[in-house]
């Protein structure tokens, strides 16, 4: 009785495992992923609803708050970038930023920065930013839409983030003066919930208290970078 109940419990575990591993295979393969992109043109954005989760209780108040008080914010556009690795399977480019005097310096982020003169929208923002800082020719990248801004008290910045499929492989190319480090990670991982994670760090807001993040590729993103994230996730929910 006890051999035969380890059997089946075995081998129902072996359908479980069979089961998450080709759910995976599914969920990765850049050109399915592409296609289904097109379903979240039209989708409702998801807003502060899905940024909120990524943010401590006692700060969503605040920030609220904060928001329509801001006065005269500074302009800035990132670009979530998806691409195709050499296997086909999906990933999303973060990357890490080099040290400097800031407050957002040595974090992991997408790519983008401010408005600089010259730029005609806040899409040419963070196409020119994505090819100066990691290489992405804007004519291989294909724009899905724009996700919902995100303003940042301490340095008064809005910033706009767009998703976007990059249609090539890598190689790309960082800017070592303001990137230190390429950090690809594999669609699987970002919609992986058990990568969601609570950490204790020091924030410009407060000291030593515990933010909900992203655990990607060994690096902890929190703070608006793991709000925008949150909300990518909930559209890709809905598609894939």
């Amino acid at each position: 009785m006890g051999y035969f109940y380890w059997l089946r419990k075995r081998e129902y575990l072996i359908l479980i495992n069979l089961r998450e591993k080709y759910k995976k295979i599914e969920i990765v393969n850049f050109k399915d992923f592409a296609e289904r992109m097109s379903k979240i043109e039209n989708l409702d954005l998801p807003g502060s609803a899905s940024h909120h989760k990524m943010v401590p209780l006692f700060r969503q108040k605040e920030l609220a708050a904060r928001a329509t008080e801001k006065r005269n914010p500074k302009k800035a556009a990132v670009m979530a970038l998806f691409y195709p690795d050499m296997g086909n399977n999906t990933n999303l480019l973060l990357i890490l930023r080099n040290t400097y005097p800031g407050i957002h310096s040595n974090q992991i982020g997408l790519p983008g920065g401010k408005v600089e003169v010259g730029d005609k929208s806040l899409l040419d923002t963070a196409l020119r930013e994505t090819r100066e800082e990691v290489g992405a020719d804007p004519a291989n990248i294909r724009v899905i839409r724009h996700l919902t801004d995100i303003f940042i008290p301490p340095s008064n910045f809005e910033v706009t983030p767009y998703l976007g499929l990059y249609q090539k492989e890598r190689p790309f190319l960082l800017q070592e003066e303001e990137v230190a480090e390429l950090v690809e990670v594999p669609l699987y991982e970002f919609m992986d919930d058990r990568k969601i994670i609570y950490q204790k760090l020091t924030t410009s807001y407060a000291k030593n208290v515990e933010v909900p993040a992203f655990k990607l590729k060994g690096y902890t993103v929190w703070g608006a970078t793991a709000m925008m994230l949150s909300e990518i996730k909930e559209l890709f929910k809905q598609v894939l």
